[in-house]
């Protein structure tokens, strides 16, 4: 087992004697004083025999793809595979059986007298009701669950859909009433006053110069614009880009990687020219800040279709990006906005005409769009008439206050502009069914914190301004955050989304979800991976660290599996996360990386064995009721609720993850900054082979470090865990 120095109170004085990667943000995350909840760890060293024998090769083979060994920690002993390098004494009990036996046949005596009063006291008490007893789990599940009817969800969207036309203001108030109404209590609304980017009164254009013809982004000349045309500007544009018209020759630089743009710029000048630029394979605000870099004034945005399944569906379609990584953006007093680019998205209809492509199609084989090599660029003007404003938007949030631990908080959050009303009825209909339920006599052990976000679709504003006020307080009790950014997606399978600590909890529910359609046929196979996904889940995963899920169906099954996650997360003494998933997710991203050092194999490999005994030699006795002791339980839990905290980057490339844990859609397993280091990206790009391996081995080198510190400082909470409990 760890051993190391006493977690005293003289680490909470002592700053030269923190470690420096338990400091994870310094903006607004600073401890607001000493107490358990803000334990800062000395050192604390493990078995040298663990740390200095490298990595393990037996242990690398045998990492899994997602969970623990058998899926369940009460097992992990049970693994013919699994061999714990640790042992555990055993608990001396003798001494205090020797004295239970000595008091028992007095104790025995007082009993009886005891009950016999008792009994007296009770046959002559006032007949009150007494509060009925909680129900059993999962009895209290069931019924739960029952509670969530399809009808009644369509019944509360239909409501809330009335309002879409009366503002975002006459929405939040809607909300607030319906908790109030369902007993939620400390009901708010909160007022944020924040900058906005909205489409000008006139529809941005792209115009071709050798015809002087001129195009809406979908494709449609602009001489026959119709009125409808209109709406469709507002679901067309980039929030928060420059604005102006911009003259330049397009470049097609496929998915605007360094290796794209690497070769247009052996055949072209890129400066003040303009990309046309595929979305994926890279978050878009790194595409835009090489793009930056690389000189270019402009940027057309489109969808390919081989990207997408049934491609001919989304021809003609536009779609509408913001540029905002998260809040109420600064703009500068110059009246410039969040890049200096013109960006405009447009419809892979006006990209393929754009970009002179003879055919989408070879036979059923879907042709990517590529400029061909000899055809002629055009010349175009992009104009851009974007507007800046001040607007008002309104977050709601309510509380079910948990009672033996009310400072420990689950968020469940959702959206209410006018594409969230599905998610906002879902979220009402989840507060109907718990507070129904506390009627009966269940008290949750943690607290619900339901949140409803204003300003989504601008960069997530309502939940980044919420979320940076609380900063201090959800750093220290924030538990878990539940998304329901958009629950239901089309005709979509099942899939969800959660941060390794929660993956196991989402899988277990998901293949109850897969048992109980195999009667009816056609179930979703299971989908349950780490990734960076857009929504307001973005601040509390990113920025904090808390543990993240979001499931997405076409159907009810997405809101049933939300509510049996929420009902565990608030109400298993244990929380339900599972430190050992993290490690081996860990372990999988480093397994066949090249650069990789011996000593972050050899810290990952330590990390696993320390997470497995944990798991299994101190979260299994404490979900045996007789061995539950409230103050082990609490300290228990803020371990788990910490281990991910390890994993969060002071810094990251635009549009990359902080949290290292999250990998980009698409994507195999792998560390994002490793993929997208935050070093300067015009330097690693240069045509001299030299200064190339010295400036982009410096960015992978600095990676590679802050993954290294990332990996110890996770080893080193797992140690102090164990050292907290190996006198018990």
């Amino acid at each position: 087992m760890c051993r190391g120095g006493a977690l005293d109170s003289e680490a909470l004085h002592c700053p030269e004697a923190l470690d420096p990667a338990w400091n994870l943000d310094k903006d607004g995350m600073q401890d607001p004083g000493p107490s358990m909840d803000h334990m800062q760890m000395q050192h604390v060293e493990c078995p040298r025999s663990v740390l200095d024998r490298g990595p393990d090769p037996e242990v690398m083979e045998s990492v899994q793809p997602s969970v623990s060994p058998h899926g369940r920690f009460e097992r992990l002993q049970e693994d013919p595979n699994y061999n714990s390098r640790f042992t555990r004494a055993p608990y001396h009990k003798e001494p205090r059986q020797l004295q239970c036996f000595t008091f028992r046949y007095l104790l025995a005596g007082l009993v009886l007298l005891v009950l016999g009063f008792l009994v007296g006291w009770f046959t002559h008490t006032s007949s009150v009701k007494p509060r009925l007893p909680a129900p059993e789990s999962s009895g209290l599940l069931k019924e739960l669950l029952d509670g969530i009817k399809a009808d009644k969800i369509n019944s509360l969207q239909r409501s809330f859909s009335s309002l879409s036309d009366e503002g975002e203001e006459a929405r939040a108030r809607y909300l607030y009433r319906q908790w109030v109404e369902f007993g939620l209590t400390n009901v708010q609304v909160s007022e944020h006053t924040v900058l906005v980017s909205k489409p000008g009164s006139t529809p941005n254009t792209i115009t071709d110069r050798s015809s002087h013809q001129c195009f809406l982004p979908t494709g449609i000349s602009c001489d026959q614009r119709e009125p409808k045309d209109g709406l469709q500007q507002q679901f067309s544009y980039a929030a928060y880009s420059a604005t102006g018209s911009v003259q330049g020759e397009l470049v097609d630089v496929q998915y605007g990687s360094v290796d794209d743009l690497r070769r247009a710029k052996d055949t072209l000048n890129l400066t003040n020219q303009i990309a046309v630029v595929k979305l994926g394979k890279a978050p878009l605000l790194y595409k835009l800040a090489l793009l930056s870099q690389w000189g270019f004034a402009g940027a057309l945005l489109y969808v390919d279709p081989c990207d997408v399944p049934f491609s001919r569906s989304i021809l003609h379609q536009i779609f509408r990006v913001t540029l905002n990584p998260g809040g109420s953006p600064a703009i500068d007093e110059a009246g410039g906005n969040l890049t200096s680019l013109l960006v405009q998205p447009i419809s892979a209809f006006l990209a393929n005409a754009l970009l002179s492509c003879v055919s989408m199609e070879n036979g059923k084989q879907c042709v990517p769009l590529a400029m061909p090599p000899n055809a002629e660029r055009k010349k175009i003007t992009l104009t851009v008439g974007n507007q800046l404003t001040y607007k008002k938007i309104f977050n709601v949030v309510g509380y079910l206050r948990g009672k033996k631990n009310p400072d420990r908080y689950v968020l469940v959050g959702s959206r209410h502009d006018i594409q969230g009303g599905g998610s906002s009825a879902i979220v009402n209909q989840l507060i109907a069914a718990l507070t129904e339920q506390t009627k009966k006599g269940w008290d949750p052990d943690r607290t619900t914190v339901f949140c409803s976000w204003g300003g989504s679709a601008m960069g997530n504003i309502g939940s980044y301004e919420w979320g940076k006020d609380n900063s201090v307080v959800l750093q220290s009790s924030a538990v878990a955050y539940i998304s329901l950014n958009t629950p239901v997606r089309g005709t979509e399978t099942l899939r969800a989304s959660a941060s390794p600590t929660l993956l196991q909890l989402t899988s277990d529910i998901q293949r109850r979800q897969l048992l109980s359609c195999i009667r009816g046929g056609n179930c979703p196979g299971p989908n349950v991976s780490s990734l960076q996904l857009p929504g307001d889940m973005s601040f509390f995963a990113n920025q904090l660290a808390v543990p993240t899920l979001e499931f997405a169906f076409e159907q009810t099954a997405a809101e049933e599996m939300t509510a049996e996650a929420l009902f565990r997360l608030v109400n298993d003494p244990v929380l339900p996360f599972y430190p050992l998933d993290v490690t081996l997710d860990v372990q999988n991203k480093l397994k066949g990386m090249s650069a990789a050092s011996p000593l972050l194999l050899s810290s990952a490999s330590a990390l696993r064995d320390h997470a497995a005994f944990f798991q299994s030699e101190m979260m299994r006795p404490a979900n045996d009721p007789k061995e539950r002791d409230p103050s082990h339980m609490r300290m228990l839990n803020d371990v788990l609720r910490d281990l991910e905290k390890s994993f969060l980057l002071p810094q990251t490339s635009p549009g990359v993850f902080r949290n290292l844990l999250y990998i980009l859609p698409g994507k195999t397993p792998q560390f994002s900054v490793l993929s997208f280091p935050q070093e300067p990206l015009l330097g690693c790009s240069e045509t001299n082979k030299v200064q190339k391996h010295i400036l982009c081995g410096k960015a992978v080198n600095r990676s590679l470090s802050l993954l290294l510190r990332a990996v110890q400082s996770a080893d080193r909470l797992m140690c102090a865990g164990l050292t907290l409990f190996e006198n018990e």
